[in-house]
């Protein structure tokens, strides 16, 4: 009997209204007000991240298909321009080979797009592509992607939720509370007295031992960020993330040095491959890598940079991403915890991260999640029919 085989590799984007990127949502959502980041220095892009254009690439959709009509998918981001990487560079690489080769197929489409790749809208593409693969196999198989990654190490996962609202976040039953900072080095000290204020407001609305932490989306210098650090010490932070441009790996080895005693430091929301992860971890620059699975590479490059880690001694949550990134921290030793991304435009409420283009996607209760809720075929989601998906670069069957 021959092996089953890549028929097709497509790239849909949902239409307005129907699957927007996260980062694309209407007014007065949380996760765009005044929130810091590199461009804050500039007054006129600090209330808004898409006053800059965050929004504007949005959701991409990769389904890839099997000779025997099987179709796994998975979304990320990238927009048209990924949607045409997709369509007319990793699509040709890929159709034609066994579903099986998962790990050719990815050495494939990296090396084939170096020479404008690396990071950013190819590696998004790749991950895409890549993820699709997962749930391809799994559902051809009949198995969880968990149960692919050699099985579950424990029975549920626990969360703590990114949002604005860390006391609903507690009462909701979540291990800690990670909040955006809104005022960066532009600011100067007295943006530094605000976040302090908020933070210590925070700390007295959760208690002692709730988890806080701060999320600070490469907005900061390492002055800026070892000050801060410092001045909420006595807010009992547990870590500063992404406080860095993301290629500044010396900056944060020398940024970890200064942090106080117990604050750890984590980054990596914004950076790929196995290779940028190495230089964090070879110079001692950070405590948990957040490497986000539709971006760093897929999930076939999200197990080599856990190993590298797991040498390192260093932890693994990855950023986000919902059941793709589930079932790898089910499997992972080094991987205690997951984050939860509040969607709820107030942040008080758990809801879907994919929310409306997947169906069937599991969200914690109580800030828990039973392995045994992701133990449907592949990542075990649906795209729900009633959103209407584009194919922009539609290309002749092949």
């Amino acid at each position: 009997m021959s092996p089953l085989t890549v028929r097709a590799v497509r790239a849909y984007l949902p239409d307005a209204g129907g699957g927007a990127d996260y980062h694309d949502q209407p007014a007065g959502h949380w996760i765009d007000d005044h929130i810091a980041s590199p461009m804050a220095k500039y007054a006129e892009y600090r209330a808004s991240r898409q006053s800059f254009g965050l929004h504007l690439l949005g959701t991409v959709v990769v389904e890839v298909e099997a000779s025997d009509g099987t179709v796994g998918f998975a979304p990320t981001t990238g927009g048209e321009p990924a949607a045409w990487i997709v369509e007319n560079h990793l699509a040709k690489l890929v159709e034609g080979a066994p579903v099986t080769e998962l790990e050719r197929i990815w050495d494939r489409m990296f090396l084939s797009t170096l020479h404008y790749g690396r990071k950013g809208l190819a590696l998004n593409a790749i991950s895409g592509v890549d993820l699709a693969l997962w749930d391809l196999a799994g559902k051809l198989r009949g198995e969880p992607v968990h149960a692919l990654l050699g099985g579950a190490v424990r029975d549920e996962l626990v969360f703590y939720a990114t949002g604005p609202r860390p006391d609903v976040a507690r009462d909701l039953g979540f291990i800690g509370g990670k909040v955006p900072l809104r005022h960066g080095p532009a600011e100067g000290e007295a943006g530094i007295a605000r976040t302090v204020a908020a933070l210590a407001q925070l700390r007295d609305a959760v208690g002692p031992e709730f988890w806080l932490m701060l999320d600070c989306w490469m907005s900061l210098d390492v002055r800026h960020a070892a000050r801060l650090a410092h001045a909420l010490d006595a807010v009992g932070l547990r870590w500063l993330e992404e406080p860095l441009l993301p290629d500044d790996y010396w900056g944060h080895a020398a940024l970890r040095k200064r942090l106080p005693a117990g604050m750890l430091l984590s980054s990596g929301e914004h950076e790929a491959t196995r290779y940028g992860f190495r230089l964090l971890l070879e110079l001692g620059a950070v405590d948990i890598l957040q490497p986000d699975v539709g971006w760093c590479g897929g999930l076939t490059e999200l197990l080599k940079i856990s190993a590298l880690a797991d040498a390192h001694g260093a932890l693994v949550v990855p950023h986000g991403s919902s059941v793709y990134s589930y079932h790898f921290v089910a499997t992972r030793h080094n991987s205690p915890f997951a984050e939860f991304l509040m969607m709820h435009p107030d942040g008080t409420e758990v809801v879907p991260m994919f929310r409306p283009l997947l169906l069937d996607e599991p969200v914690p209760r109580g800030g828990r999640l039973a392995v045994s809720e992701l133990d449907r075929p592949g990542f075990g989601v649906r795209l729900d029919p009633s959103c209407e998906l584009r194919r922009p670069y539609r290309r002749p069957s092949p």
